[in-house]
């Protein structure tokens, strides 16, 4: 459960604001997404390979 304090005569979009941030770096919708179809672990391991070679490439790029 997410609790977020809010102090006496703060702002509601900042409160809002506050739990959204909290909500989004528990990871719960994106992990939502990912259990809804299943993908082969072929798949899985092309994908990080891909993944992989494109963070290299922007290392490289950056030196």
């Amino acid at each position: 459960m997410i609790i977020v304090p809010v102090k006496e005569g703060e702002n509601i979009e900042k409160a809002l604001k506050k739990f959204k941030r909290k909500f989004e770096k528990t990871g719960v919708v994106k992990e939502l997404r990912a259990r809804q179809q299943f993908d082969k672990p072929s798949v899985l391991k092309r994908l990080q390979k891909e993944h992989a070679v494109y963070v290299q490439k922007l290392q490289q790029v950056e030196e």
